[in-house]
């Protein structure tokens, strides 16, 4: 299955992947140098240094991959629909408790920020829906719960949200 991922979903790991690109000649460099230090089973620059440089190519690796299997999407919500990017008002009966969240792509999500991702439980339910409406949101086979959409302010993808380390 291909990630949906927005066109600025993609500029921005296009970005940060230049960005290791240019960083991993340095990182080369350090474990050339930190090697000659002698006995690598107590050398810690050379393990810090070897660390660093596979953390550079295990996250261009991702980057690469996530962005040749990507699937582009656009927002197609109309004017009163909860769509990607848009900020949405809800009321959770359970808890008492408002929130207002953002619903975001995968890569993108951060539930601490009310950033929730489209493929999220909360995220699926939601989305397509008007204000007013009432949902349940199944979280497993036996929890579930109910919210109701307060409103809806329609946004665009700002590029604020960043991309998830991993």
């Amino acid at each position: 299955m291909n990630d949906e991922l927005t066109r600025i979903d993609i500029e921005k790991m296009q970005a940060e992947l230049e960005k290791l690109r240019e960083e991993l000649p340095a990182l080369i460099e350090e474990v050339k140098r930190t090697r000659e230090f002698g006995d690598l089973s107590e050398n810690d620059e050379y393990k810090t240094a070897k660390r660093l440089q596979n953390k550079n190519r295990s996250r261009t690796r991702y980057l690469e991959n996530m962005i040749k299997t990507a699937k582009v999407i656009d927002d197609n919500s109309s004017e009163d629909e909860v769509g990607l990017f848009d900020k949405v008002e809800i009321y959770i009966p359970e808890d008492d408790e408002e929130q207002t969240i953002q619903v975001v792509t995968t890569v993108r999500c951060d539930p601490r920020k009310g950033l929730i991702s489209k493929e999220s439980p909360f995220g699926k339910s939601i989305l397509g829906k008007k204000a007013g409406d009432k949902i349940h949101v199944t979280v497993s086979e036996t929890y579930g719960y109910d919210a109701v959409i307060r409103s809806i302010t329609k946004c665009e993808d700002d590029g604020s949200a960043p991309i998830l380390e991993y």
